[in-house]
């Protein structure tokens, strides 16, 4: 019987816990640290689905986190108020100068490309902060300006699905002059579109087109619960807390709250589970198949590492051994089976990281595209000439649903309707809720349970949760908490549930995620704050003195001169430096955040980092360098390939200092004329020959050097290391090179 290509979209909507747990005010309202439910609740969770709806024959999967469902309903019941909306809600005349200050630093927090530009008035506001400065905007600006900005700010989070509302639309036409009658109304409208999420998702599953699942109560890593040991099972030499955090009796409660929430939400019981972090190990299956759960969700990552197999690409960036990844499998356990579906992590990252910086119907078209290339390499790999699939194959792609689209012009709504409109009418691609597909075809691959990796969506392992030693004192803190909790017995959730809700606040993923090396915000001493109000919260409704290393952040919360990349970024290459578009890249001190030795360096700082598309590099250089005078006109970007046999040659330069890694042989080398801006690309051959090849890399200079690479100019395949070193020349004679003594690490997506 021939076969579509079967696609199952999972879309995971999460935030973490906002609500403070800090009891000092009389206020019966529920205080939220941070605006990002509410604004994300009007922005990205309902008009999802709503665009999936007109197209009927197409159906997906929704996780909505349990904790999310709450803080909405929060909001939805008015007693939810954040400092962002309190502010929105003064009159102007009365606003503290902390409070300006608040809105200056605080009311551009969105994508400036496509939230802010597109609307003038939100625009010319932005650039009279970054080209005037914060101080000036509080000198000058006056009660209109914030006015304006406290409306604009709440706009902009509004999806453009609503904007044909007339009262919407009238308010984007009105452009300024808002009062605080309109900001209420703004606000009356948030509440409005929030209300409409879950019963949209409850109808549109009633009717069979979307099937949602849930994930553990407050999102915890489960398998960390259960044993901070497992991080060692992917990271052996891993540096682990320094109290051991054993407490798998907290994994069905987590589950057990999350699956009565959502029967009394939805009226049926679930099906599916987004593991948090899509984090997996043997030790919680039993929890999950006891809880009544027929199917999860994980990563590529941990299924290569469970079948000790690496997943290879092609040139294209797809999988070339397509019949291992794309079907379900079949966990069997002593506690009974359950279904596991893997999902394709790179597929998933161009849609969360890289399609939002491409044409939307160039976009959807790519994807479509990788999606015909695996139906062909099944299709290929068939015994005899067939022209269709003979038996069942499930792509899966699983990814954040909310946070992507900021990225995205006009918040996706042309990428997705681009999408859906050609997978509506193909004629070999079907799409499918995860459930539908496991009736139809119950896994035939099986995995004993106890062989499954301990890991999650980040390289299979738990690095970016446990490990760093902030995050490792996180976890002790934890642990002792917990222990006090376990020495009183008589608090049950019955007779003491704000001590259980505190514990399962403390115990969720996001705190982790933020501490230490990996990620940062401009929120992180917040989290921090949040965590530790968590952990007061127990000892708090236990009676027990809150210990003071609890009243002192975990870390301190400094920005990092050297890091590594943070995401893909997607910069426009305009020589103007963007703080938004490099603030998730790598980032390297040259000058003289160095030390004294390094002052005299014109370079001052290098950032680098990639996408799908491109590699992309900036220098920032002194103020009024110049290039031929102040700095060498040339600059040469060389390229390592480590452990992997090709031409390489010595760089075509001449006094080259003989020391690595000036006297590695490289294969690549852009050079670009600081001048005219004009690159020249080359190829190693035989005998230390360079060959001239053809290359659209872009570059300008302005305020910055910027520096587009595309991958398609390098031909190296996906999940391939690279190494470049910068040299600066003047006509093709050293000066420089950069970083000192080091090559920037890179890897292709």
């Amino acid at each position: 019987m021939p076969h579509p290509l079967y696609v199952a979209f999972v879309w995971h909507q999460h935030q973490p816990l906002y609500k403070s747990r800090d009891r000092s005010s009389a206020s019966t309202s529920n205080q939220y640290r941070l605006p990002w439910v509410r604004l994300h609740g009007t922005k990205d969770y309902l008009d999802l689905v709503l665009i999936l709806e007109r197209y009927p024959k197409l159906h997906q999967t929704v996780n909505l986190v349990p904790s999310l469902i709450l803080q909405l309903e929060d909001y939805i019941a008015g007693t939810a108020f954040d400092p962002y909306l309190t502010v929105s809600l003064t009159p102007t005349e009365q606003l503290q100068r902390e409070q300006q200050q608040f809105i200056i630093a605080n009311f551009f927090d969105a994508n400036h490309h496509t939230l802010i530009d597109p609307h003038p008035r939100y625009a010319e506001l932005y650039h009279q902060r970054q080209e005037r400065g914060a101080a000036w905007c509080l000198d000058n600006w006056q009660k209109e300006d914030y006015g304006d900005l406290l409306a604009w700010h709440n706009l902009v989070w509004i999806d453009p699905i609503f904007w044909d509302d007339p009262e919407i639309a009238q308010w984007l036409q009105q452009g300024r002059g808002f009062t605080l009658s309109d900001r209420q109304r703004i606000y009356s409208k948030q509440r409005e579109i929030i209300s409409r999420i879950v019963p949209q998702h409850r109808h549109m599953q009633k009717t069979g087109q979307l099937e949602v699942t849930t994930s553990p109560y407050t999102h915890p890593i489960l398998p960390l619960l259960a044993d901070t040991n497992s991080g060692r099972v992917a990271v052996p030499n891993m540096n682990l807390p320094n109290y051991r955090f054993q407490w798998a009796e907290d994994i069905p409660r987590h589950l057990q709250k999350a699956w009565e929430l959502y029967e009394d939400r939805f009226g049926q019981v679930p099906r599916g589970l987004w593991p948090s972090e899509q984090s997996v190990s043997p030790e919680i299956l039993p929890y999950i198949i006891k809880q009544g759960f027929n199917w999860i969700v994980s990563d590529e990552a941990v299924l290569g590492w469970t079948l000790k197999h690496f997943f290879h690409r092609d040139g294209a960036g797809n999988v070339i051994e397509p019949e291992l990844l794309y079907r379900p499998y079949r966990l069997q356990t002593a506690a009974g089976d359950l279904s596991i579906v893997f999902r394709d992590h790179r597929l998933s990252d161009l849609i969360g990281f890289t399609y939002g910086s491409m044409p939307p119907k160039r976009a959807a078209a790519d994807l479509v595209g990788h999606l015909e290339s695996i139906a062909h390499q099944l299709k290929h790999h068939q015994e005899g000439e067939r022209t269709s699939l003979e038996q069942p194959w499930l792509v899966t792609i699983a990814l954040d649903g909310e946070n992507c689209w900021e990225y995205y012009p006009q918040d996706g709504k042309p990428f997705l309707e681009n999408l859906y409109q050609t997978l509506s009418n193909h004629p070999h691609i079907k799409l499918v809720t995860v459930s539908e597909f496991i009736d139809a075809f119950p896994p035939t691959a099986t995995i004993p349970g106890e062989k499954l990796h301990s890991g999650s969506w980040v390289d299979g392992s738990f690095t970016t949760w446990i490990g760093d030693p902030a995050k490792n004192r996180a976890w002790d803190l934890l642990a002792a908490a917990r222990e006090v909790l376990a020495q009183h017995p008589e608090a049950t959730e019955e007779n003491n549930p704000e001590v259980w809700e505190a514990l399962y606040a403390a115990e969720g993923s996001d705190w982790f995620w933020w501490f230490g090396e990996g990620h940062s915000s401009n929120h992180d001493a917040i989290f921090d704050q949040l965590f530790r109000e968590h952990l007061c919260g127990i000892y708090q409704a236990l009676n027990q003195p809150v210990p003071p290393v609890l009243l002192r952040p975990v870390e301190i919360h400094a920005a990092p001169a050297d890091h590594r990349p943070q995401s893909f970024i997607h910069p426009n290459i305009d020589g103007m430096g963007d703080e938004q578009d490099w603030d998730k890249a790598g980032r390297l001190e040259v000058g003289g955040a160095r030390g004294t030795m390094h002052q005299s360096s014109t370079v001052q700082r290098i950032w680098y980092g990639v996408d799908h598309l491109n590699f992309y590099l900036r220098l920032d250089f002194k103020t009024g360098a110049k290039p031929g005078q102040d700095l060498p006109p040339e600059l040469n970007l060389l390229w390592f390939y480590p452990d992997r046999t090709m031409h390489n040659s010595p760089a075509p330069l001449v006094d080259l200092p003989e020391q690595s890694p000036m006297n590695y042989m490289f294969h690549h080398r852009l050079e670009v004329n600081l001048l005219t801006q004009s690159v020249h690309f080359q190829e190693a051959g035989e005998h230390y020959q360079w060959h001239p090849r053809a290359s659209r890399a872009q570059v300008a200079l302005e305020r910055c050097l910027e520096v587009a690479v595309p991958w398609a100019d390098l031909q190296m395949p996906p999940d391939y290391p690279l190494r470049l070193v910068l040299v600066l020349a003047d006509e093709g004679r050293f000066q420089q090179y950069l970083p000192e003594n080091a090559l920037i690490p890179i890897e292709v997506p």
